[in-house]
């Protein structure tokens, strides 16, 4: 119920600030508050709600761009299929941060997006993330569909080496992982 509220709010904060349009090439920057049901028992932000948050993160760079829009028109939506974060500091409870989020580029399968949570200009946890659009009536969206959609993609963006690398191991043991369980 929690992050219902916080989308409903999301919502609502955007309506009211509507002349901030952004580019879905842009970043993103989304202000949060630590609050009692983010806690986990050591009193500090719980891991799995930091992924939460980023779920919001996401959405707001799309609304704001226009592109949820899009696709929605479409009959897509987002899924995310791997991601990594590192946790640097703990949030604690009332703690103000913001959470920026940007897409890094993409390859012929994934998009890739950057997500870090601050406090100030500290970091306090940063994240990628790998993910693709789905229809809704079944099957997935070629990247080179999503990018029609996106507009020009600026050159600048490439997704740097070491998140290929993330990308080809990630998923080498995901296939693994797949091939020892049909085994046993």
């Amino acid at each position: 119920m929690n992050m219902y509220l916080r989308l409903l709010w999301l919502m609502i904060r955007l309506r009211l600030r509507r002349g901030r349009a952004l580019s879905i090439w842009d970043t993103s920057r989304t202000a949060f508050r630590v609050n009692p049901l983010d806690l986990d028992v050591q009193r500090h932000m719980n891991n799995g709600r930091y992924l939460s948050l980023m779920d919001l993160g996401r959405m707001d760079l799309m609304i704001r761009s226009g592109f949820w829009q899009h696709i929605s028109a479409q009959g897509w939506y987002p899924v995310v299929a791997g991601q990594t974060i590192t946790y640097r500091r703990s949030l604690t409870l009332g703690q103000r941060f913001h959470l920026s989020t940007r897409v890094l580029g993409h390859d012929e399968r994934w998009i890739y997006m950057e997500q870090v949570f601050r406090v100030g200009e500290a970091v306090y946890a940063d994240a990628i993330v790998r993910a693709r659009f789905l229809r809704w009536k079944g099957g997935s969206v070629d990247v080179s569909e999503v990018l029609e959609g996106a507009g020009p993609m600026p050159e600048h963006l490439v997704v740097p080496d070491w998140v290929e690398r993330w990308n080809e191991e990630s998923s080498a043991h995901s296939r693994a992982v797949g091939e020892n369980d049909r085994g046993r």
